[in-house]
């Protein structure tokens, strides 16, 4: 996929979590909305937005970054390719970067 994203824009491709499981033994179905928040691999970062002095503002995430952000509302930000779920999301809509320690 050759997507270049524009100003404060993060291209992320969706990582599904396997637990179908809950800790009690509870099985979910896939139709159960787990949580509010997805886990993905940053596939592709904006310049940034300009700042009001009129220079470029980098993102704080970079390409392979994994990420944890919200789950975007709207149709228009999400797609797939190849069978893989990627978000076109603002860099607003990150909450952190998962690091192993």
């Amino acid at each position: 996929m050759k997507l270049k994203p524009l100003s404060n824009r993060v291209l992320i491709e969706h990582r599904t979590e396997d637990e179908t499981m809950t800790k009690s033994g509870i099985v979910l179905p896939d139709s159960v909305e787990k949580k509010e928040q997805m886990k993905g691999a940053v596939v592709a970062v904006g310049p940034g937005k300009f700042t009001e002095t009129g220079a470029r503002q980098p993102l704080s995430v970079k390409v392979g970054d994994v990420v944890l952000f919200t789950k975007p509302w709207s149709e228009d930000k999400k797609f797939e390719e190849d069978k893989k779920k990627f978000f076109l999301v603002d860099e607003d809509d990150i909450l952190a970067v998962v690091t192993d320690n």
